[in-house]
């Protein structure tokens, strides 16, 4: 029994410390969604990020921590990318390049219905 624990254990830690589900939580941590939507999916004249090329997306990523950017607008991506390690870094390209919807995850409960004509 102690033995299944343990197996069962070190796989729930291996599996919280994987580069995707780090590079996850930094990019929430860091606040990435609230431009680049919660599905990577880009929101307004921001980019998505879900599954783009691997090395497009290093390279963006140390030239903002270099303090570099190719127009103004990605300007303000350096203030985010500054303080990020090649580790950071490294995570944060594995969770957008494998990114993958969770569709089993926690949703907004539509399955109201009104009973009724409304009246008291």
């Amino acid at each position: 029994m102690r033995f299944i624990l343990l197996i069962l254990l070190t796989f729930t830690l291996s599996y919280a410390s994987s580069p995707y589900e780090l590079g996850k939580n930094l990019y929430m941590e860091k606040g990435c969604f609230s431009c680049h939507g919660s599905k990577l999916e880009g929101i307004h004249e921001y980019p998505y990020l879900a599954n783009r090329a691997r090395g497009f997306l290093t390279y963006k990523l140390k030239r903002f921590r270099d303090k570099k950017s190719d127009n103004q607008q990605q300007e303000m991506m350096i203030a985010f990318a500054t303080s990020l390690s090649d580790a950071d870094i490294e995570n944060l390209v594995t969770y957008m390049t494998d990114y993958v919807e969770d569709i089993n995850g926690e949703r907004y409960d539509d399955t109201y219905h009104t009973h009724g004509d409304g009246g008291s």
